[in-house]
């Protein structure tokens, strides 16, 4: 008699519509066939990076230092050599997942390279990078990373018009998230306007969490000593708001991608862009390690996470339908922040300035790290 494999609580999440994907890449994991044991056991949907992962990547192991003195005698630039080692290993990571991208007819398999973080404000450098690194990687299951800021918007729209996979980063407030969503609604239908097919086009809106709430909570500890309405309110709100901000921007989503406009374009093939959440290790030990994935389950979503969160979720995460609970108390505590005297509009702005801060700053470590590793 056949023994039927249990499903973990990772493989699990995805019957309940959200795919899994890391937010961690390095040359080994790939190579020892870690990450093969992942899709197949755990079924891993995809692979995110960022200069940070990278640089970690880099400069905390020796994986890449043969490699690296070699290309020095030839290569002279530590950007290009940066370039050839992030190329390298997001094309052999979408190989690893294009059987997972043929299988799903294109909803996952992918894998993320960030553009140069320096061109978070310049949509002119950006499109023209995102277009170079689209060329360079040649496969079908890679996103292009574009920050969500002001800049980034016209960016993502002609990428999207031009039949490039965009990952849109950095995405913190829900006025912002309207605009992303629209931006790409406004790429699909200026390439169909162009007789080009969109069916194949794909998308997702990456929703940065944990970082929210760090800044916000220490905001609202405050007001727990204060009189009694703001200190009944501040108790509630704690510890929630990147969480309500999740599902009310999850019914967003909803609101957009079922419009009549993109109707039109679902019509013609058009993939919905997913929502994304990301940052998604709990930064604070009185919370759970894995409280930004519980309540935030449902269709058409996707979850990146470390390794360390996605150990943690494999050993006791809870998978059922949350992302749709609560959303009347999710709306109530984002309309409670402004009788505490908060703007979460104005938090947004903060955390994308201080986002794309803490991307620049580990690429340029990184290119110091290259500078010296070239040299040994």
């Amino acid at each position: 008699m056949r023994t039927v494999k249990k499903k973990t609580s990772l493989e699990k999440l995805e019957t309940l519509g959200q795919s899994i994907w890391l937010d961690y890449i390095r040359r080994d994991l790939i190579a020892n066939g870690e990450l093969r044991r992942l899709i197949e056991e755990d079924g891993l949907r995809g692979i995110t990076s960022n200069p940070s992962i990278f640089e970690k990547a880099i400069a905390e192991s020796h994986i890449y230092d043969q490699e690296i003195r070699d290309m020095a005698l030839k290569i002279k630039d530590v950007k290009a050599i940066y370039e050839a080692l992030s190329q390298r290993d997001v094309q052999n990571a979408a190989d690893e997942f294009r059987s997972v991208y043929e299988k799903t007819d294109g909803k996952d398999g992918y894998v993320s390279l960030e553009v140069n973080p320096h061109l978070a404000h310049d949509t002119k450098g950006t499109i023209e990078e995102a277009r170079r690194l689209w060329t360079a990687l040649s496969r079908p299951n890679v996103f292009i990373k574009v920050p969500a800021t002001s800049d980034g918007l016209p960016a993502i729209r002609q990428l999207i018009s031009e039949g490039i996979n965009v990952n849109v980063t950095l995405l913190f407030g829900l006025p912002r998230y309207r605009q992303v969503a629209k931006a790409y609604i406004a790429g699909l239908e200026a390439r169909a306007a162009q007789g080009k097919l969109v069916k194949h086009i794909a998308s997702v809106a990456s929703f940065f969490l944990s970082r929210i709430d760090t800044l916000v909570d220490p905001l609202v500890e405050k007001f727990f000593d204060s009189d009694d309405k703001k200190m009944e309110i501040a108790r509630k709100v704690r510890g929630q708001v990147a969480i309500s901000s999740a599902k009310t921007a999850y019914q967003i989503y909803k609101e957009i991608f079922g419009s009549n406009r993109f109707k039109k374009l679902a019509e013609k093939g058009a993939r919905v862009q997913r929502l994304l959440w990301a940052s998604t290790s709990t930064k604070n030990p009185d919370y759970s390690d894995v409280k930004y994935i519980e309540p935030l389950i449902g269709p058409d979503t996707v979850n990146t996470v470390p390794p360390e969160t996605l150990d943690a979720y494999r050993n006791h995460g809870d998978p059922k339908p949350s992302l749709e609970q609560d959303v009347k108390e999710a709306n109530w505590i984002m309309a409670r922040l402004s009788e505490l005297g908060i703007s979460i509009d104005k938090v947004a702005g903060q955390l994308e300035d201080e986002g794309v801060k803490k991307f620049n700053e580990p690429f340029d470590k990184l290119m110091e790290t290259l500078t010296k590793k070239s040299s040994e």
